[in-house]
Parts: structure tokens; sequence; C-alpha cells
């Protein structure tokens, strides 16, 4: 039973989304930070799926360690070239090997990231990356955790956060980014390339989006295409957003741009993504498990990309805090806004934290009732009842990590 290290602690304060200011950020599919942690996590799950096949079970492994390394480009209207391929270094720790069974690990990574690239990037090819493999070899100490696997020990110590619901600023950012990456954007402007990032500040009512879109040079033959292009995604995604809430909503795209200086200034890529000449990234620096970096909220002490999906708490706690804060925001009416702190420490078992924070806010504050705290209990011992599925569903990708 967990009900002596679940505490229930009322706070008192304005919820987030009555606030008068708050800031939210959203870092799209080609961002170089997000595929970091998207490549990453990736190739985590391909090698549980890999241990599992070879051995019967996941071995002691984590991908959270990369940099992916920006090259250089000579972008041109109409179309430029690569002339630097940028370079992916490749870490962090790995089970090699299973009583005297060799498995291809370097190998297995670089091919595994290869195809992600084919998949979710239009524009990069095999010839535009090369890869840096600095994985080593796991430590007799940590490969001892799966030595029983039943009750996996803590891989860390840490503690993470989880927040529900969703603000409407949250809502809106989250929604135009993947917007403007959908098929849809990208057919009506094929030269938006993936690499697209959100940032929404709002001022009561008023919400200022500044997007960061690459554009691709294949499709742009002048300066004034590209401006133009640039005016007819700023009116699209305005008419996206018409009925969806209640801001006065500024769009901006690219502010750094300056057409009286052609092609130099702007934002021009021959790949559709700044990794290719202008910024490295690394994991970490992305996204939260709920798609989103909100400063105006509370964030845990880990990244959730390439972790150990069956021991490594900053994984598994960072995606079961906003999943315990979403059932608990969605079954208890009376609440405005609920945090969700989790902390363990290595060694101890994952299933059994050192602490499980709740803090829900109520609506106008008002009291929290005995049973509503016993509701939310129940709603965390069960939770930890079905741990093993969520562990499962993390192994299988089948949950998003941002």
């Amino acid at each position: 039973m967990l009900s002596q290290n679940i505490i229930v602690e009322p706070i008192r304060c304005i919820p987030t989304f009555q606030k008068r200011f708050e800031i939210v950020e959203r870092k799209g599919l080609g961002h170089p930070d997000t595929i970091c942690d998207l490549v990453m996590n990736e190739i985590s799950i391909e090698l549980s799926k890999l241990y599992i096949k070879e051995t019967g079970s996941v071995q002691h492994h984590n991908m959270d360690k990369a940099l992916l390394v920006a090259g250089q480009s000579e972008i041109k209207y109409g179309g430029g070239k690569i002339t630097k391929p940028m370079k992916f270094i490749l870490g962090d720790r790995a089970t090699f090997e299973i009583n005297g069974q060799k498995l291809p690990i370097e190998n297995f990574a670089v091919d595994t990231a290869r195809i992600w690239f084919e998949k979710n990037l239009r524009f990069v090819k095999e010839e535009h990356v090369n890869y840096q493999v600095e994985i080593g070899t796991t430590s007799k100490e940590l490969q001892s955790v799966f030595n029983k696997p039943e009750t996996f020990a803590s891989n860390d110590t840490s503690a993470l956060v989880g927040y529900a619901p969703l603000t409407p600023t949250e809502n809106a950012i989250l929604q135009i980014e993947k917007f403007i990456n959908s098929k849809e954007f990208k057919n009506e402007f094929p030269e938006s390339g993936e690499d697209v990032k959100i940032m929404g500040f709002r001022n009561n009512n008023y919400l200022d989006i500044t997007a960061a879109i690459a554009f691709v040079d294949s499709y742009i033959d002048s300066s004034k295409k590209y401006t133009m292009k640039k005016q007819e995604m700023i009116q699209s995604i305005n008419e996206y957003q018409k009925g969806k809430n209640d801001f006065e909503i500024h769009t901006s795209i690219n502010c750094l741009d300056d057409d009286t200086k052609g092609i130099d200034g702007q934002y021009l890529t021959v790949l559709g993504t700044s990794a290719e000449n202008a910024d490295s990234g690394q994991v970490g620096r992305g996204n939260m498990p709920n798609g989103l970096i909100s400063p105006s909220r509370p964030v845990g002490a880990e990244a959730t990309a390439g972790k150990n999906p069956v021991s490594h708490i900053g994984k598994i706690y960072n995606i079961l805090s906003f999943q315990l804060a979403d059932e608990i925001i969605h079954q208890l009416n009376s609440l405005d806004e609920v945090f969700v702190l989790m902390y363990n420490v290595i060694g101890n078992a994952v299933n059994k934290p050192k602490a499980i924070i709740v803090q829900p806010i109520t609506k106008n504050n008002n009291e929290l009732e005995k049973t509503e705290k016993n509701k939310i209990n129940e709603i965390v011992e069960k939770k930890f009842e079905k741990l093993d599925d969520l562990c499962n569903d993390l192994i299988l990708g089948k949950i998003p990590i941002m």
C-alpha cells in the first residue's frame, strides 16, 4: 500500500489560466532539440524490443545523452546545397552482452536513427547526417537492478512533476504547431520545413504568438515570394485559430527577417531544419511529456527521452505524474488545477516511491472535502497497481513522450 507515502496538500493560489501573464513554448518535429529527444527515445524503444527478443526481458540501458551538431549549407533561391553534413553523437550506456551473447548495439542505434530521419523529415537523406557512437557498457552495479525484474529498483534519485489541465494558452500553442506540421499545411505550403518553434505570450486576453518556421529554399525563387508565402502562412494560422478560443491574437513569423537584405535576411534552409547550419540540438532541452515548455508551471528534474522504460523514474514518473494529474482533474469536478510531484531514491522499488505529493487548487479556493482526498488516494493507488501496463506501453512506444 502507498497510502502512507501519498500526501494531499491543497494549495490556495490563483490557477494558471486566471493569472494575468502566461508564457508557453513548443518545439516542433524538426527542431534540433526535438530531433535528439525523439531519435534517442526511438532507439530506447527498439533496443528494449531487441533485448526482449534476444534475452527475454529489457536489459539495462539509458539512451538519454545525445548532441546533434549543426552542419553547414549554402542556401539559394530555387535550391541550395549541403556543404557539411550534420553530426549526430549518440550516447550513453547499454548492455552489450548477456550470458556470453554479444549484441550489435552500435549498428542497431545508427540504423534506428537513420530510419527515424527517413520517416519524419522530408528532405533529410542518409548523406546529410554522420554518426558518432559513444554508447558505453553499462556498469555492473546498474545492471544488478535487472537481476530481479519483478521488483525493479529505481535507476536514479530524482523528483518529477506533472500538472493538469492544459490552459487555453497551452492548448492554442500545442495545436498551432501540430497544424503547421500537419499534412494539410504541408500540402498547402510545401516550403514550410518541419523545424517549427512556437512561443506564446498571454497578457490577460491578448495572445502574442511568435512562430519560427524554417523555409525550404527549393520552393522559394525570390525574396518577394518568401515574403508573400510568409504572409499567407500567417493568414492560414489566424484562420485556423478562429472560433477555437476567445483570445485577441497577433501572429508573427520569423521575426529576425529583414527583407532589405534579400536572401541573407530570410530564414531559408535546404532541408527544412536549422540543424543543417544554424543550430545544434541536445536531449532534454525540448518539450515536457505534455508536449509543451511552460515557464509558468513547475517542472521536474529529468528529461523523459531515451531513459530505460522499466527502471528509470526519470521516464516513468515523468509520464505517470502527468497521467495522474489528468485523471484527478477529470474525476474531481471541484478542482481548477492540480500538481503531482513524485520522488524516489536510487535502489528503492520503482512501484514504491518515497513520496507522491498531490497539490490540488479547488475552485474559489474552497476546502477540499475528506471524500475528495480519499478519491485522490484511490486514483493514485490504482495507477500504481497498473504500473506494469504503463511500462509495457513505454517499451512498445505506445505513449508519446512529448
